[in-house]
């Protein structure tokens, strides 16, 4: 029983780092790439949609982002949630698609971006604490249910507690390699 509960610990945990870092990939770092949209919802009919959804997001050259809409009338609404995210991209609408110049990013904008990366890591972390305190609870409703004993339980809280600093461990490396890789010239 205990087993199981770390086990499910370890796989949650796991899936906070990878989501992290999924989400340290949509901070842009001087190149266009297409999953600095990821994070952008567009207000589609009332209903907040990923832009992902709602357009083809392409790199055609090394400073430039294309956002083709499938549905042309949606375009307003694609331009004014890029407007009103955290990129700091202007879009230049030509009637049918959307096309973002990357700036090269200033200092003062690169101090922006690692506060942006340090407050994704923060919630990783917290993701990671929380599933620790979930699993502590199980461990303890177990034990005054008398399914585990005092010492197994303190064994498994020791365990996860191991875990858990494993993990924010990783996604402390993981926040050092991207803002290394925001602060590169």
């Amino acid at each position: 029983m205990i087993e199981e509960l770390l086990q499910d610990a370890r796989e949650r945990m796991a899936k906070s780092v990878e989501s992290t870092r999924s989400e340290f990939g949509s901070v842009r770092t001087g190149r266009a790439t297409p999953a600095l949209l990821d994070r952008v919802t567009v207000d589609y009919y009332g209903t907040p949609t990923p832009l992902r959804q709602l357009a083809t997001v392409s790199a055609p050259e090394a400073r430039l982002l294309s956002v083709q809409p499938y549905d042309k009338s949606s375009i307003k609404a694609i331009e004014k949630a890029i407007m009103e995210s955290d990129v700091g991209l202007t879009p230049n609408n030509d009637g049918s698609t959307i096309r973002l110049q990357i700036p090269e990013l200033t200092e003062e904008r690169r101090r922006q971006l690692v506060k942006v990366v340090r407050g994704i890591a923060e919630e990783g972390r917290i993701a990671i604490r929380n599933v620790r305190r979930d699993v502590m609870h199980d461990l303890r409703e177990l034990r005054d249910a008398g399914e585990v004993g005092a010492d197994d339980e303190h064994r498994a809280e020791a365990e996860l507690q191991r875990l858990t600093d494993e993990k924010v461990a990783e996604l402390d490396a993981a926040l050092k390699v991207k803002e290394e890789e925001i602060l590169e010239v």
